[in-house]
């Protein structure tokens, strides 16, 4: 056996060690100025990146959850790996040779557990893609090309061929000097019943899967022979200790760094459907492999996309076919609310996979499978208003019953304003208003439980009892994000002279806060500032709510603005809250046009670019106004 690794060695691979590297293979990482770089944590699930990485001094922390360390900590951590074999890990990555201690140079059966499985999983990968090339492995062969898969994209994507026999593999790869328990530990073979291991796939398309390393940590096969007797269509390796189904992605070895570029990742359903992706040009395309996408995998995604707050990522998630599509779609959307970012959904016609419409049209078909994306709400919405006939009062009634609860269900209050809106209109519901009060009445029950949908009362068929006054949640009145919010409603209440059209012409969208919103509109239905009523009078105007948000209408009334010139101030926080706003429209309209090619739709992004650059001048004016002569600064 090897001995023990030279302390000289240990700081050497350290110090060539490029820790932003390493990091950057899991994490997104973006300058925060001077020696630091930070990210969404690996260690635990956040929405604001807490994670720092330190390049020049080699160390990271975690000002979430604490871990911290150095590059081989952070491999120890993130592989699960010991730290022998972090140290192994790096050397093998800068091709530096260890002199161990009493062993000499070391040989790949002294290295540790995790390595040796992972150069079994290699070894395996090589021969399988040796003997795609074989006669034998001709069916496999035809299978690729069939789907316009040529001898280059198997190479990229590692296709191979597990041979007939029951233990080819597992001699060959003891003939490479790996002993029985590696390969039946790596998941390669089942141990047999005779003591010699019995390959776990034969006479199958295999596919490597690769962690974000590039490791090769198991595989998926595909059954190509109606008398293979091994159960199921796919067979993927088991759990073991490099491979977790629940934490991998087919795909993402190759895709991670085009979805940190273009803040975009694409999940389809199966290998030939991530190739068809990414030979068409959508280099962002993952699959789970042998599991349903779940919540480790969105937060795997996360971490690449860095969804904070100040970047929204876009996951694409493709079905095949509308009945499948709706069916993925909604279970989709019960884990869409843990994610920040931007979900969108694509179908492609007549029920075909990513694969199967790149056969049928082409590479540009595919491109355009992601451009006509729809989000995901709204794809869910209108799958669930698509089961009712809305030409009919009943079918419009059932319809606004079964999609009011499936709209308070999003989490995102100004999104939710907007679908219940959206909602109304695509029911044909004349009274927007009772469709939004729904909604949000709704939404402070806490939506459907116990997996039935809760019917609002202004849709249900049955009379109901009056309920006790509700209100939505009181604001904090000392958080930083809403204060614009609150000093320009304070502004309409104590000074509507001073307020007057600016305050009248804001839109509903710039109160993201329910209560907020909520007295915004009582002042508007008061008649608004124009009404030119004051004092007591327009208080009791606008004090016309149910009692919970009465009190918050007094506490604005009263609570002082505290500026030393009022007047001057009023219109400067009525700007900057029209500027939040108008910042909100621009960053959607940069996100499009990041969503958007120009050589496919030069019109269209000619257009949209200049609504940027005119919304980017407005909003500039608006924070000259806001801020003044530090505008540049704010």
């Amino acid at each position: 056996m090897a001995g023990r690794i030279p302390e000289r060695d240990i700081a050497a691979i350290r110090e060539r060690t490029r820790i932003e590297d390493i990091v950057g293979e899991y994490v997104a990482l973006k300058s925060s100025g001077g020696d630091s770089m930070k990210g969404l944590c690996p260690f635990h699930d956040e929405k604001s990146p807490s994670f720092h990485a330190r390049p020049n001094h080699g160390t990271f922390h975690c000002f979430g959850c604490g871990e911290g360390g150095d590059v081989y900590s952070f491999l120890q951590k993130i592989e699960h790996v010991s730290f022998v074999e972090a140290v192994e890990q790096l050397a093998d990555r800068l091709n530096y040779t260890i002199s161990y201690e009493g062993g000499g140079t070391s040989v790949q059966r002294d290295r540790g557990t995790r390595a040796r499985l992972v150069a079994a999983n290699a070894a395996a990968q090589k021969f399988y893609a040796s003997r795609l090339k074989e006669p034998d492995a001709q069916t496999a062969r035809d299978y690729l090309t069939e789907r316009n898969f040529d001898g280059q994209a198997a190479l990229t994507f590692g296709c191979g061929y597990a041979p007939d026999g029951w233990d080819t593999l597992t001699k060959h790869l003891m003939t490479q000097g790996f002993e029985a328990k590696e390969i039946v530990d790596a998941g390669l073979a089942t141990p047999g019943k005779r003591g010699t291991p019995i390959d776990r796939f034969r006479r199958r398309l295999v596919w490597p899967i690769r962690n974000l390393g590039g490791d090769v940590i198991g595989f998926g096969a595909r059954k190509l022979f109606d008398d293979d007797t091994m159960p199921g269509k796919y067979i993927n390796t088991p759990e073991t200790m490099l491979y977790k189904k629940s934490q991998v992605l087919f795909g993402l070895d190759l895709a991670k760094r085009d979805i940190a570029k273009g803040h975009q990742a694409v999940v389809v359903e199966g290998y030939t459907d991530v190739m068809a992706m990414h030979l068409a040009g959508v280099t962002t395309a993952v699959a789970a492999c042998g599991t349903a996408f779940g919540d480790d995998h969105l937060a795997l995604l996360r971490r690449l996309l860095l969804d904070d707050s100040y970047f929204r990522g876009e996951v694409i998630y493709t079905f095949d076919g509308d009945a499948a599509g709706q069916a993925a779609a909604m279970k989709a959307f019960e884990g869409d609310q843990k994610m920040a970012g931007q979900t969108y959904v694509a179908i492609a016609p007549d029920g075909m996979d990513p694969c199967e419409l790149r056969q049928e049209s082409g590479d540009a078909a595919v491109r355009d499978l992601v451009a006509r994306r729809v989000p995901l709400f709204r794809f869910v919405v209108k799958s669930v208003l698509s089961e009712h006939d809305l030409e009919t009062a009943e079918g419009r009634v059932d319809a606004l019953r079964r999609t009011v609860p499936v709209v308070a269900r999003i989490k995102d209050t100004a999104l939710r304003e907007d679908y219940a809106r959206q909602l109304a209109g695509w029911v044909g519901w004349d009274d927007i208003n009772s469709v939004v009060r729904r909604v949000r009445d709704e939404a402070r029950r806490g939506g459907p439980r116990g997996g039935k949908a809760q019917q609002p009362s202004r849709f249900r068929k049955e009379p109901q009892a009056p309920s006790a006054p509700e209100g939505p949640a009181r604001p904090n009145p000392r958080d930083p994000a809403l204060w614009p919010q609150r000093d320009a409603l304070k502004a309409g209440l104590q000074y509507p002279e001073i307020a007057g059209s600016v305050f009248d012409s804001l839109p509903p969208e710039t109160f993201t806060h329910p209560a907020y919103a909520l007295v915004r509109q009582a002042m508007a239905d008061a008649g608004g500032t124009a009404a030119g009523l004051g004092g007591a009078e327009w208080m009791d105007a606008v004090a016309k709510l149910s009692d919970p948000l009465q009190s918050l209408v007094t506490e604005l009334a009263v609570e002082p603005i505290r500026a030393a010139d009022v007047p001057a101030y009023i219109p400067k926080v009525l700007a900057r809250l029209q500027e939040v706003w108008v910042g909100q429209q621009v960053a959607d309209l940069k996100s499009r046009l990041q969503r958007m090619s120009q050589a496919d739709q030069p019109d269209e992004y000619m257009s949209l670019f200049g609504d940027l650059v005119a919304l980017e001048q407005y909003r500039r004016s608006l924070l000259e106004q806001a801020v003044g002569d530090n505008a540049e600064e704010y």
